[in-house]
């Protein structure tokens, strides 16, 4: 069960670490940034403007003989010539999707984000063979899962700006060509990893038990006990999960999706493997479930960090950052850090409130959640086109603000019918063939009882991915930050009001729907809006500032 990134990286093609130029003052064109993950991808926008200043230290004298001076200038004629043609191609292919049908932008799309999809999916799946091989055996463990994920999985969100600035500080250096910086940037990114990891092993240790308590409530004391289990031995990959990410997300910065993909692939075979050979066979319960995916997750980034190896970076070295590097790294996170943690705290306020309902509930709430976080992940190649293709066409030298429309357009009508697709698919899964999870005839009965605001809330779901994915590539951060703080206010509103009238847990699951719904059409209002990023041609207000971490 572990959470996937929130990544993006340059369009600008992978140049091979090896070569050398020749030292140079170059002023690179800013790079455009796109994202394999909402969740999984919120700074690519500002990547443009947004230029971290970590350290410009190289500032030696050269000496050149006329020759070598001569070198020189051809060379850094040579690299601004394939400048301007890499910014020529990538406005040509952002053009052309604009003018394409949507059957050929479709095709487009899938083959533009078909090896990011997995690393989306790999995260939600091993949660979902947890579940389902949990809930094989005990109702109880199953239940437990649900606290246990929030301590394990959710809080690892706090340290998303971890890949956030790894992908962008890579894809920036890398558009620059100093391997040197790329290097520097990963050794100090892999420490903070490190150090922020053992942090979490040791809360987990000394406070795992108390988290669990506190969450569960009185009524679900018996919950406390699997449940810590679980999130002990799962509190161990700490440290081997942080810099997983770190690795993940330079890689992707590198634009090689496939490296952490291989991982993560292997690291989910494990996990499925392990979870029925230890849950099932050997009646390890959720205990054999929390060591096969501590081990996955570990051998992931050991694969993660062999990965970047072999693009001849050191993943083995660490520096320990300046002040200022330290602050650059947080700044540079900032603007997405309240819209990360406003959809954590609503999703953890969901399971705390379904938490408090008995064992069953929380037992169908687990499955049910974990099967809508699976369906959710196949809407996010949306926002990552998005983010991928619309700069060039708000921002771009032969900008198009007519053809930026077009463009979303296209990516809410395929979002509709993905969202209907996958609701239906989504909901026919637990309404037919609910003992694929779980045998109890309780638990089951109370899955059904979800399965309408289930279907509501997933449908719109991918459509609400390409707004915000929109959102993000104009680069209007601070209304997205504060939309979702607002839809976290709503929906926190919205589950103490049923929860205080005993709605159970079919008013929790309206409540999600009413926060989803609530995303949609704030973005889409904001979108529409004659002042928006898609009709205002003063784009001033939406500059952000560069980064000082001087």
């Amino acid at each position: 069960m572990q959470a996937n990134t929130l990544t993006y990286h340059s369009f600008t093609p992978l140049q091979n670490p090896n070569i050398k130029f020749y030292p140079s003052i170059i002023f690179p064109k800013r790079p455009t940034f796109s994202t394999p993950r909402f969740h999984r991808s919120l700074l690519l926008s500002c990547s443009r403007k947004f230029t971290p200043q970590i350290q410009i230290r190289r500032s030696k004298s050269y000496c050149f003989s006329p020759s070598q001076e001569l070198n020189y200038e051809s060379n850094e004629a040579l690299v601004e010539e394939e400048e301007e043609e890499e910014e020529m191609g990538v406005e040509i292919k952002g053009d052309g999707l604009a003018n394409q049908s949507i059957w050929n932008q479709m095709k487009e799309i899938v083959m533009f984000t078909g090896p990011a999809t997995g690393l989306w999916i790999c995260g939600p799946l091993m949660s979902l063979i947890d579940t389902a091989v949990i809930g094989q055996g005990s109702s109880v463990e199953l239940a437990a899962l649900g606290p246990a994920t929030v301590v394990c999985d959710y809080m690892g969100y706090i340290f998303m700006f971890l890949s956030i600035a790894t992908s962008n500080m890579v894809a920036t250096s890398l558009a620059r060509r100093d391997k040197n910086e790329v290097q520097h940037q990963i050794s100090i990114l892999l420490f903070i990893g490190l150090v922020c990891g053992f942090l979490m092993l040791f809360f987990t240790r000394f406070f795992g038990s108390w988290a669990l308590t506190a969450f569960s409530g009185p009524r679900n004391a018996h919950l406390v006990t699997a449940g810590n289990t679980y999130v002990q031995i799962r509190g161990l990959a700490w440290p081997a999960v942080l810099v997983g990410w770190v690795a993940q997300s330079a890689s992707l910065g590198m634009k090689d999706s496939w490296g952490p993909l291989k991982a993560l692939a292997v690291a989910t075979a494990i996990n499925g493997i392990g979870d029925v050979v230890l849950c099932i066979f050997l009646g390890y319960g959720i205990t054999g479930a929390a060591w096969a995916t501590m081990v996955s997750q570990v051998v992931a980034a050991f694969m993660m960090i062999e990965a970047l190896n072999k693009k001849g970076y050191n993943a083995f070295s660490i520096s320990i950052p300046s002040l200022n590097e330290l602050l650059a790294v947080l700044v540079l996170a900032a603007p997405v850090f309240v819209t990360l943690m406003s959809k954590v705290a609503f999703y953890s306020l969901l399971i705390y409130f379904a938490t408090s309902m008995g064992t069953h509930t929380v037992a169908a709430h687990q499955v049910m959640l974990q099967t809508f976080c699976m369906c959710t992940v196949w809407g996010e190649p949306l926002s990552q086109t998005a983010q991928s293709f619309m700069p060039e066409l708000i921002y771009g030298v032969n900008r198009s603000l007519a053809k930026a429309r077009t463009l979303l357009k296209s990516l809410v009508t395929i979002g509709a019918t993905l969202g209907l697709v996958l609701g239906t698919i989504g909901t026919i899964v637990p309404w037919k063939f609910p003992n694929i999870f779980t045998p109890e005839p309780k638990v089951i009965q109370e899955m059904h009882k979800v399965l309408l605001p289930y279907f509501l809330a997933l449908a719109v779901t991918p459509s609400t991915h390409s707004l915000e994915g929109t959102l993000l590539a104009g680069r209007d951060i601070r209304f997205l930050s504060f939309s979702m703080s607002g839809c976290f206010a709503f929906g926190a509103l919205l589950l103490l009001l049923v929860s205080s009238r005993g709605y159970g847990l079919p008013g929790c699951w309206f409540a999600l729907v009413g926060f989803q719904w609530a995303r949609f059409f704030l973005s889409l209002q904001r979108l529409l809006s004659p002042n928006g990023i898609l009709y205002s041609e003063d784009l001033r207000r939406y500059e952000v500032k560069k980064l000082r971490a001087s």
